[in-house]
């Protein structure tokens, strides 16, 4: 239950996130179109189109990590190593603009980005792999001939 609730949820941020950056870059490439000047001899056109392009990679990335994350909810398996890696990308995306976020946009920023790193954490540990059964002593096979075990039953 928890496990459903925790991915659910993480998609459901990850939904929002998407729609709040695809929103921030369009604004960023309106105000980068309307200027009439050149930054480093940059050309304003063809940074608007990237701030366009970058909003729309980032904001397709956050999707696909929150249909991974539905998906993983509604069959309450644990995602598939493609899906877990994407996951994984998407956590350590987080942690580094956290980290940036802290120091160029303040304390607000730092704490959404954590919790959202936080949610994608929890729900790739709810669906890990049970850990695997180590034999006891008494379960382990007779020693071999100079006390060595064989290592093939």
């Amino acid at each position: 239950m928890l496990r459903r609730l925790v991915a659910g949820l993480a998609a459901i941020v990850l939904v929002v996130e998407a729609a709040v950056l695809v929103l921030v870059h369009v604004v960023l490439g309106k105000a980068t179109q309307n200027q009439s000047m050149s930054i480093a001899g940059s050309d304003p056109e063809l940074m608007a189109r990237a701030t366009y392009g970058l909003g729309a990679v980032m904001g397709t990335f956050l999707l696909l990590c929150a249909v991974l994350l539905a998906v993983t909810a509604v069959r309450d398996r644990a995602p598939g190593r493609v899906a877990r890696v994407v996951l994984v990308v998407a956590a350590v995306t987080h942690a580094v603009l956290g980290a940036l976020a802290l120091g160029l946009v303040g304390w607000g920023a730092f704490a959404a980005l954590m919790l959202i790193l936080c949610l994608l954490v929890l729900a790739l540990m709810l669906y890990a792999a049970p850990p695997v059964e180590v034999l006891d002593v008494q379960d382990a096979p007779p020693e071999g001939p100079g006390g060595l075990r064989p290592t093939n039953p």
